[in-house]
């Protein structure tokens, strides 16, 4: 960290996750190093999102960055951490964060033996990948997962961000991850449905018609019982 306890932010992938999280970190004073992606979509997303960030090759950026964070496919997750490992790109003392809800901190094993600090940050919302989501943010909740010394850096990240901080063991983030896949699954098949369904009435806009039912009955099965 800086003196002011800024951070240069790398951002490794384009999706719809990262650019987010790196503008709303740089919403929150830090510095966006860069962004890692190949994509033509993720190029356009990055600019729309982070204008003021360099597209930039994977060890440049991460030799750039205090902060790097990995908003990649899970399952690409542990190959490209023990890579860079292999190839000496992360730096001691370096933050790097995950973004992959069935993972903790323990997958970036390869990166701490070279000395940086993992930290694992699932945000539990559906991303579009636009300034929406910063708004969005505001109203969510992460999942943290770290070594106990540097949780609450993890914590303060998600903070600074908008949402709101909860923390899953290592060993339960699975758990979590299928708590969370399930939601989202679920209530999309059953809206999608239902919509389907009103549509073929001729009803010109279903989807504005059963937003109302949708929202009343999501919070009531939120309701905590009585």
């Amino acid at each position: 960290m800086t003196a002011a306890g800024r951070l240069g932010v790398g951002v490794i992938g384009g999706g719809r996750v990262g650019p987010v999280l790196g503008a709303g970190l740089a919403a929150a004073g830090h510095a966006v190093t860069g962004v890692a992606t190949v994509s033509d979509e993720g190029r356009e997303r990055a600019h729309a999102l982070l204008p003021q960030a360099p597209i930039l090759e994977i060890p440049q950026l991460v030799e750039r960055s205090e902060l790097v964070l990995l908003a990649i496919p899970e399952a690409e997750i542990e190959s490209f951490v023990s890579g860079l490992a292999a190839a000496g790109v992360w730096q001691p003392g370096q933050l790097v964060l995950h973004t992959a809800p069935g993972l903790g901190w323990s997958v970036l094993q390869p990166a701490v033996s070279a000395g940086a600090i993992p930290l694992a940050v699932h945000p539990a919302m559906s991303f579009t990948g636009t300034s929406m989501d910063l708004v969005r943010l505001r109203e969510s909740y992460c999942a943290v997962t770290a070594p106990t010394p540097v949780l609450p850096i993890a914590q303060a990240l998600v903070v600074e961000l908008g949402a709101e901080p909860v923390v899953i063991a290592d060993a339960d983030r699975p758990a979590y991850a299928e708590a969370i896949a399930t939601a989202t699954s679920f209530s999309s098949a059953i809206v999608r449905q239902s919509v389907d369904m009103l549509g073929a009435l001729g009803l010109d806009a279903p989807a504005r018609v059963i937003a109302p039912l949708v929202r009343s009955a999501v919070e009531n099965a939120l309701q905590s019982p009585e």
